[in-house]
């Protein structure tokens, strides 16, 4: 898939906020400062078009990312876990994400992002347990890999796998926003959730 323009549509907090153009979405979760917006940035070849910051919690609304005029958006969620915020907040960011996958059937996969040098966390498992339960397209991705030698990848990878309990057939990629590594795989996966082939 070659990535012509990608432009920022609107931050949601609800439905009626969702486009409503019916193109096919693809969901990015992660923890707070996992490299959601580094990952995006990454695919469509634009350095600041989602903004990425040292603060975690910086994402607090779905941000909704129309890639190719009118191909498919990408959706970024509100980051989890040890974002800055009051546990309130955070409840509101989870019903925020939880009504968006239940509820929006434009959704095609959702791409859950790890970091590749840790261990998942608690919210980690509790969200990739709730995409399991609900039978949505998942593809993991352990981000950062420019920071571990690639000596330790399949050790890391291991210990997400056990972390997570996947399924043997889950996918995960190793990727890294600096160098471009998994950028042709995670590629290939969106085509294939946008464009299934026959």
């Amino acid at each position: 898939m070659i990535i012509k323009n990608a432009e920022f549509i609107i931050s949601a907090v609800g439905p009626k906020q969702y486009p409503e153009d019916n193109l096919p979405q693809i969901a990015l979760a992660g923890r707070s400062n996992v490299g959601k917006s580094s990952l995006i940035n990454k695919f469509i070849n634009r350095k600041n078009l989602a903004r990425t910051s040292s603060k975690p919690g910086k994402t607090q609304t779905l941000n909704f990312y129309r890639i190719n005029n009118n191909e498919f958006y990408f959706v970024d969620l509100p980051g989890y876990g040890f974002a800055q915020v009051s546990q309130s907040v955070k409840a509101q960011w989870g019903k925020f994400i939880e009504t968006y996958l239940n509820s929006c059937p434009q959704v095609r996969g959702v791409i859950q992002i790890v970091d590749i040098r840790h261990a998942p966390s608690k919210d980690d498992v509790s969200m990739y347990q709730w995409l399991m339960s609900r039978n949505l397209p998942t593809l993991l991705v352990a981000t950062k890999a420019d920071k571990v030698s690639k000596g330790q990848w399949l050790k890391q990878l291991k210990l997400i796998k056990t972390t997570l309990n996947t399924d043997p057939k889950q996918e995960i990629i190793v990727f890294s926003a600096e160098n471009g590594q998994g950028l042709e795989e995670l590629n290939a996966w969106v085509e294939n959730k946008i464009f299934p082939k026959a």
